[in-house]
């Protein structure tokens, strides 16, 4: 359930990720071009050849599938760069200019580089909504394909599509919809309540229907139109009740990062990782870029709150179902 990030762009024997690949089984593992506080310096990835042989690496020392994941939207958010000898992928914005010919021709390329070079999950497509030109986080980056669901859906089915074809699996952002905040989740407490409107489901539903959707990503956002207490990730009026059994979804439902302020500076681990399991996330992610913590930690954390009760076994089970599926 665990998808963690690490900080070395080789591995061997006595790397600490490999340890935990083996000791714990991770479900996965995030890579980053850079470190966040600090861009001038690699972290997981400085060129095509050193990016195979890592991935190489990361598949042999895994005990199971492993999903090799990275966020590879175009534009702005790409960790595979032309700096380091990666084609260059236009953002979201840019494609939603061109025709959905053009567009798929663009992410043919892009599922071929990932598919390459031993990615298999890719956290995109974002299927915000443009509602928001001061949003910084979305509109700003140009990360959304527009403010109407009928074109985001089939922009973001193009990348669905173009992935599957060469087995990359795809995963829709950010639940329950970020296109109309102001605020960076990765800084803070964002609300939505006053912003947010139902429409920014609809790119959900309407992939969902298509049964072409494998896994979804929850946002940190606060809306209490939809729970009054807890931010998206946490919610399981959000994550349940609302995209379970209205909704209708069956795939694999994973955390943004949990060490993103929204929820670390709100929340302990303990109460992270309880809340988040309840709630029906299937996947807990760890990025490691904003703060480090301890794959053995979090995993110890939940092993109590699941012995003491806190949180239910079944709910760890369902999980596993899910993620079997997807990755067999």
């Amino acid at each position: 359930m665990l998808v963690v990030g690490f900080d070395d762009a080789t591995i061997d024997a006595q790397s600490t990720i490999v340890k935990d690949l083996q000791n714990y089984e991770l479900g996965g593992v995030i890579l980053f071009d850079r470190f966040y506080r600090d861009r001038e310096r690699t972290k997981n990835i400085s060129s095509p050849a050193q990016l195979r042989e890592l991935t190489k690496q990361l598949k042999h020392y895994a005990t199971k599938p492993l999903l090799i994941s990275i966020d590879q939207e175009g534009g702005r958010v790409a960790r595979l760069k032309a700096r380091d000898g990666f084609e260059e992928i236009p953002s979201a914005f840019a494609l939603s200019k061109m025709s959905l010919e053009q567009t798929k021709e663009v992410y043919t390329h892009m599922a071929e580089m990932l598919k390459e070079h031993g990615i298999n999950c890719d956290f995109g497509p974002v299927v915000d909504l443009a509602l928001n030109p001061e949003n910084r986080v979305i509109f700003k980056l140009e990360r959304s394909y527009g403010k109407e669901s009928a074109i985001v859906v089939q922009y973001a089915t193009v990348f669905i599509n173009a992935l599957r074809e060469k087995g990359v699996i795809s995963v829709l952002k950010h639940l329950p919809g970020h296109g109309s905040s102001l605020g960076d989740s990765h800084e803070g407490f964002v609300d939505v309540t006053q912003t947010w409107s139902e429409k920014e489901l609809e790119p959900y539903q309407k992939l969902i229907n298509t049964n072409s959707v494998s896994m979804i990503m929850s946002a940190h956002v606060y809306n209490a139109k939809l729970d009054n207490t807890y931010p998206a990730t946490l919610s399981y009026t959000i994550n349940t009740q609302l995209l379970r059994e209205k909704m209708h979804y069956t795939g694999v439902l994973i955390s943004d990062d949990l060490q993103m302020e929204a929820i670390a500076k709100y929340y302990t681990l303990k109460d992270t990782v309880t809340l988040a399991i309840n709630s029906g996330i299937d996947m807990l992610l760890f990025g490691n870029q904003l703060s480090k913590t301890k794959t053995d930690e979090i995993v110890e954390t939940i092993l109590a709150q699941v012995k003491n009760g806190a949180i239910p076994l079944e709910r760890i089970t369902k999980a596993n179902e899910r993620i079997a599926r997807l990755k067999f």
